[in-house]
């Protein structure tokens, strides 16, 4: 079934007010907060790998404001427990009942902040919930609701005594980008308003929880090609022959290309994808799915350059077939 245009252009619209308002609070980023929303309304969740400072918590906080939601922070160290996410159950010698006491990542967005400190078990507690949207709590299911999205981070420096997500894990999130440092006008803007400590604050919902949750349904509508799912396939299959790839793009990964190349499309007002929506999202969809091999490591061969040159290589889709 094919999207009516009027909807497509409802659906930019709409998409195009989030992004201005967390504008206002992270300044200069703007195709990062689009990749955000884009991961936000394919029901996934990202992966932040960048350095402190750099305004990954005031992203988090100024998409839940702008989609009337709530959010929550979660510092992870090496001794919090799975139980400190998730929550526990209580009992209360007054009632003579266990209550369940809902933890931090029952919230619209959730910031796991630097989840690489953390055990794997309770690493695992968090992806879990991720991948099934609901935490059970002795044998009893407690839901998370709708939109649901984790932002977790990761610093590149000071790696001493981290856990490293295995690479299972790592493709449970649907993107993984940087925030990085801001331009010299956007620091400049944000020097100018020092005496602001949080920019969020001055944020107002531009969309209900329940449109962003009828925006990720339409955007499951898009028509994608049977040419542009060759392509993706052509280029997964090309990850995984490629001599400086020891893991290669899965089909879990292939079907997060599509998803998100469904919502990109239809943020710039198409009722279709095309070729250039693949290669925008190429890097941050591929980026933490691909594993180097040591020679290609050693060599000081990037990731980028890999995803790059097998993008020059695989020739994009030029006729529709159907």
């Amino acid at each position: 079934m094919t999207i009516p245009q009027d909807q497509a252009s409802w659906f930019s619209g709409a998409f195009e007010q989030m992004v201005q308002n967390v504008d206002k609070a992270v300044l200069g980023k703007q195709h990062v907060i689009r990749l955000a929303f884009t991961c936000m309304l394919s029901e996934g969740h990202l992966l932040l790998e960048d350095y402190p400072g750099t305004g990954k918590t005031q992203l988090a906080r100024a998409m839940s404001s702008t989609v009337q939601g709530s959010n929550s922070r979660i510092q992870f160290t090496p001794d919090l427990l799975p139980s400190d996410v998730t929550g526990v159950t209580i009992y209360d010698p007054n009632k003579q009942t266990f209550d369940f006491h809902p933890g931090p990542i029952f919230a619209t967005i959730v910031l796991a902040d630097e989840i690489n400190r953390a055990s794997p078990k309770t690493q695992s507690a968090l992806l879990e919930v991720m991948e099934e949207g609901r935490v059970t709590v002795d044998g009893v299911p407690h839901s998370v609701g709708e939109p649901f999205m984790v932002i977790a981070t990761q610093n590149p420096i000071e790696q001493a005594g981290t856990y490293r997500l295995p690479e299972a894990q790592l493709d449970r999130f649907l993107m993984k980008t940087s925030l990085g440092y801001p331009d010299h006008e956007a620091t400049v803007a944000v020097l100018a308003d020092a005496a602001t400590r949080d920019r969020t604050k001055a944020l107002s919902a531009v969309v209900t929880a329940q449109v962003v949750s009828d925006m990720a349904k339409l955007a499951d509508q898009v028509h994608v090609d049977p040419a542009i799912l060759a392509y993706v396939s052509r280029l997964a299959e090309e990850t995984r022959r490629h001599l400086s790839v020891k893991l290669g793009l899965s089909v879990r990964g292939c079907l997060a290309f599509v998803r998100c190349a469904k919502t990109w499309a239809i943020s710039q007002g198409r009722t279709h994808v095309i070729p250039d929506d693949i290669k925008v999202l190429a890097e941050p969809v591929l980026n933490h799915r691909l594993l180097l091999t040591a020679e290609a490591q050693f060599a000081n061969i990037t990731i980028a350059q890999v995803i790059g040159q097998i993008l020059s290589e695989v020739a994009p889709p030029s006729e529709r077939v159907a």
